[in-house]
């Protein structure tokens, strides 16, 4: 019997604040690096959801010492290179891309062959994108076509490489990043802008790492055999999580939310500036800066009146996580809103954009889709009044939660499938939102 619920009554105003759990993408690098520093790293706020046990999991296969308390996770780290394992070890990464191609990275001087496999959803992604650059360390990957379970077979020698990454993936460039680490030189990465996390993780550990910024792209260079020393981390709220409780204000009628200590990192709000854009009400409030992320307090208001957008393309990656909300946002939008070079979208758990395009015409919103766009006839007065059903959705945690908006801001009866899937990025999202007033069966 799948997991379900059932929602068919719109949020009453409310007036709160909010604490979100820690931010997945920091949580992962920080469990990651934390693993090939030496001595004993601790973090407060890791995000304890499926993605995050999986990494933690898959370290202690490596032979890396992990002790999760409540608040507190500390990682007894092996050094470059440290991992201590069997041989013909499976490493399984669950439903969770950064991690599997993050670690990729990590093991293209893995000693005995190590295979890696995932979930359905993560066995239909596209690892050819990681799998090529990384060969060019001297590593060999035995892949199924592009696609998990895939063999890595490391090399004695990694020699530092050349590479442009040209599809704006913070995961496939910070693998590259992380395989350079164990090379004798200097890696030379030349990037489509996306999010920066490990840049600036990098920095804060002395890594050996210079990045220099030219309009839409970044050129980072990366010294290997640099050590890392053993580091504290405080994780910041999660703005991916956020997202839906500033999207759920916005659509809701008289209502206010602050959300707490929330990561502002400028390669990570795109929704923020897209939002704006539409005439959300939305300001930062006790901005600070912490081992170079920064940080604020979230206060949103409701959004009578709402403004459609052609989205600037820039802003895509930046918000590449977060654009099933800006479509409801647009949904309710005044006009015609028009989103462009989206195809990244379905690379994702599930093929998000064809998702939106289906959630939309559910809730009887004109749309048309193509390969890599989305055209959207926004209504301001659209009450849904029928029945709808989510599902199949490949357990998209992403899609789950924006269904759940969806419900309640715009009505209608609905049942959203695979409620389990939400333990992949923020198990206690229907918890937040029925603290908001949310009533779900």
């Amino acid at each position: 019997m799948l997991s379900k619920i059932k929602i068919n009554k719109t949020i009453k105003p409310f007036n709160k604040v909010l604490e979100i759990e820690g931010d997945k993408s920091l949580s992962i690098r920080w469990v990651l690096l934390a693993s090939q520093a030496n001595g004993v790293s601790k973090s407060i706020n890791l995000l304890k959801s499926e993605d995050v046990i999986s990494a933690l999991n898959c370290l202690k296969k490596l032979g890396v010492k992990i002790k999760l308390k409540k608040k507190i996770c500390e990682i007894y780290g092996l050094g470059l290179n440290g991992y201590k394992y069997k041989k013909n070890i499976t490493l399984n990464a669950g439903n969770s891309g950064t991690l599997a191609r993050l670690i990729m990275g990590l093991l293209v001087h893995a000693k005995d062959k190590i295979k890696i496999i995932g979930d359905k959803s993560l066995s239909k992604r596209d690892f050819y994108r990681v799998t090529v650059p990384l060969e060019k360390f001297g590593a060999k990957f035995k892949t199924n076509s592009g696609r998990l379970p895939i063999i890595i077979n490391g090399t004695d020698l990694p020699k530092p490489i050349k590479y442009n990454e040209t599809k704006g993936s913070a995961q496939c460039k910070s693998a590259v990043m992380f395989a350079a680490l164990n090379t004798d030189g200097e890696t030379i990465i030349k990037a489509k802008k996306s999010r920066n996390h490990s840049e600036l993780l990098f920095k804060h550990l002395k890594l050996g790492i210079k990045v220099i910024t030219k309009s839409n792209i970044d050129l980072i260079k990366v010294k290997g055999k640099k050590e890392i020393r053993s580091f504290n981390y405080l994780i910041p709220s999660d703005i991916s999580s956020s997202a839906f409780f500033i999207v759920l204000t916005a659509l809701s009628k008289n209502s206010k939310l602050k959300i707490k200590n929330v990561n502002i990192n400028s390669s990570r709000i795109g929704i923020i500036k897209i939002l704006k854009l539409m005439g959300v009400k939305i300001n930062f409030k006790n901005i600070r800066n912490y081992k170079g992320e920064k940080i604020a307090d979230l206060l949103i208001e409701s959004t009578k009146s709402l403004k459609p957008i052609n989205c600037p393309t820039k802003l895509n990656s930046s918000a590449i996580d977060e654009f099933l909300l800006i479509f409801l946002v647009a949904a309710r939008a005044n006009g015609i809103s028009t989103f462009k070079n989206l195809s990244e979208l379905n690379q994702k758990e599930s093929p998000r954009l064809l998702w939106g395009s289906k959630i939309l015409s559910m809730m009887g919103v004109k749309n048309v889709v193509t390969k890599d766009s989305l055209k959207i006839y926004g209504n301001p007065n659209l009450k849904v009044q029928k029945k709808i059903i989510i599902k199949k959705f490949l357990k998209d945690h992403r899609v789950f939660m924006v269904s759940a908006i969806a419900a309640l801001t715009f009505g209608g009866n609905w049942l959203i499938c695979d409620k389990d899937s939400i333990k992949t990025s923020f198990p206690s999202f229907l918890k937040k939102i029925r603290y908001l007033g949310a009533k779900i069966r």
